[in-house]
Formats: structure tokens, C-alpha cells, sequence
């Protein structure tokens, strides 16, 4: 029996894989209990699978899952959990900003009884202004948004307890945001803390465009309060459009003069059809996520397995 398992998404790492493999052996082997180690290849286009196809044919922890194309982060954390065998599941990036070391720590608060250890960050290191606090400002609005405790300052880097991972892959959402669901779960939860170091080698693979997805999939995912914004703010607008119609027959009928002001009503019309498109397309991300469901397409195709055969025939068409 398998007591950890380790899952590593991975997509175009091929510059710190050997570095990543090597910390994360010395780290497991201070367990004394059997591990795996799961790296999960999205689809990339450099030797990073060949890399963890080579290591895996002499260490029998290595398993190795190919997907057939890219299907994102979120998905890659999500076929690991499919696939992985421990009684406690730890996700971790192969970037090592996020200290491998920090594992013993999580696995001491998992003896303690503690269901999910997350990593919440106290400092991120080598990254840019906009970066910190755009990421600062989406933890905060997610929480305000939502109706669920969703912790701030964490990414993925946790452990999740077997029961926890059995209760996650009944989860049938497409559109993932895997920390979200851990915490809509529940069970017991607590945090290490740490500062996130650089990253060793390599360029991010989150990209802006990748990261509003990813905020719009955690917004979409927990909370209705976009779509009650529009019928607070039409509220509001109605009112305010009242009150200013109050203010002209005033003027007209006492004063027996119009207000002048066409640039006004011009500035009010920019805004509420800039407002209504808004909400046009805040709209069609919750119609595109509800058709993206009513189709039902897996959520990954594995190419081919490494040391998973097993687990592989077992999984068969369930991705």
C-alpha cells in the first residue's frame, strides 16, 4: 500500500525536472513510508516527458501520465487525483517556488489528525508589483464573493487526506478550480506557512490571459453575486435616472427654463451601455460554462501511461 503520493503537473519544465526529482526524493525519503511520485505531463512541447519517461524506467516511485494535447493546470492536478494510490495526496508545482521541504511539515500536521494541510504564503518572491497584487486582490474578492471559506494567499501546494480525494474526483465540474472545491469539501483544514521562493529556471506558464480564465472559473464556480449585481445596479440606475427626471420637470415647470446638459445625458448613455455589456459578458460566462457541462466531454484524454498500467486499464475512459 502507497502512504503518499505525490502529484507534479508539469508543462514545459524540462530545464528544472532533475533538480525537482531530486529534492523531491530526498524529501520522501525522510518518511520512511512508501510514496509515488505522479507527474502529470500537459501536453508539452520540450523533453519534459521523455525526462520523467527516463527516470521512471530505473525508480519504480516515478509514474509518469501523458496527456494527449494541453488541457491546463486545474486539469492536470485533477487526472493526478484520478490516478494517485496514497492515503495522503500532496499537489505541488515542478517550478520549486513552492519548497518541497515544506511537505514533512504538511505530513506532520496530517499525523495530527488535520484533513488538508495547505501552504499559505507570507511573501512571493521574484515576481513583478502587478503580479503580487493582482493575485492579492482576486484571493480577496473570491472571498467576498463567495459563499464558502476559500483561504487567502494559498495556491494548489497542499495535502488532501485519501477521504478528501475520493469525495473530490465526485466532483464532475469542468470548469476546475481545484482549491476551491478542497475547501467546499470541508473536513478538517489547516496551514503551514512559508515564503515563496524564485523560480529556478524557466518563464511562467501562467500567463495573464490564463490567469483572468482562472479567476473567472473560481468566480463562476462559488458565486451567483456577479449576476445580482446587474439587478442592483439597474436598481440603482432606475433610481438615479428618477431622480434626475424629478430635477428637469422641476427646473421646467417652476423655473420655466430646461437645464442644459445634452453632454450629460450623452456620458450617462456611454456608461449604461457600457455597463449593460459588462453584464452581457459576465452573462455568457455562466451560459458558456453551463453549455461546456450539458456536453459533457471528458475532462482529459491520457496518451499513454509510465509504471500506471494498471491503474491505467482501470481509469479507462473515465478522463
Amino acid at each position: 500500500m502507497i502512504t503518499y503520493s505525490v502529484i507534479i503537473p508539469i508543462y514545459n519544465e524540462e530545464a528544472v525536472l532533475h533538480e525537482t526529482y531530486r529534492r523531491l526524493k530526498q524529501v520522501m525519503s525522510h518518511t520512511s513510508e512508501s510514496y509515488e511520485l505522479l507527474f502529470v505531463n500537459d501536453g508539452s512541447r520540450d523533453r519534459s516527458g521523455a525526462i520523467i519517461k527516463e527516470i521512471s524506467a530505473w525508480d519504480e516511485t516515478v509514474k509518469l501520465i501523458n496527456f494527449s494535447r494541453n488541457f491546463g493546470h486545474q486539469i492536470a492536478i485533477t487526472a493526478g487525483m484520478d490516478y494517485a494510490s496514497g492515503e495522503a495526496i500532496i499537489v505541488i508545482d515542478a517550478d520549486l517556488q513552492d519548497p518541497p521541504e515544506l511537505i514533512l511539515e504538511m505530513i506532520a500536521k496530517w499525523q495530527e489528525g488535520y484533513d488538508v494541510v495547505y501552504a499559505k504564503r507570507l511573501e512571493r518572491k521574484g515576481e513583478t508589483f502587478f503580479k503580487k497584487q493582482t493575485a492579492r486582490l482576486f484571493y480577496r474578492v473570491l472571498r467576498a464573493a463567495t459563499d464558502i471559506s476559500i483561504p487567502l494567499d494559498t495556491g494548489d501546494f497542499r495535502l488532501i487526506d485519501r477521504k478528501v480525494c475520493d469525495e473530490m474526483k465526485r466532483l464532475p465540474e469542468k470548469s476546475r478550480f481545484v482549491r476551491g472545491l478542497v475547501s467546499w469539501v470541508g473536513f478538517r483544514q489547516t496551514a503551514v506557512e512559508y515564503v515563496r521562493d524564485e523560480r529556478l529556471a524557466g518563464e511562467t506558464k501562467y500567463s495573464l490571459q490564463k490567469m483572468i480564465k482562472l479567476s473567472m472559473d473560481g468566480l463562476t464556480s462559488f458565486s451567483f453575486k456577479p449576476l445580482k449585481l446587474a439587478g442592483y445596479a439597474g436598481g440603482l440606475l432606475s433610481l438615479s435616472s428618477l431622480l434626475y427626471l424629478a430635477v428637469v420637470l422641476y427646473f421646467k415647470l417652476f423655473d420655466g427654463k430646461a437645464i442644459a446638459g445634452w453632454h450629460l445625458l450623452a456620458i450617462l448613455q456611454l456608461f449604461l451601455t457600457g455597463f449593460m455589456l459588462v453584464m452581457f459578458g459576465m452573462l455568457g460566462e455562466y451560459i458558456g460554462r453551463i453549455y461546456d457541462e450539458a456536453r459533457d466531454r471528458p475532462l482529459y484524454i491520457v496518451r499513454e501511461c509510465y509504471g500506471l498500467e494498471k491503474k491505467a486499464k482501470k481509469l479507462k475512459g473515465i478522463g
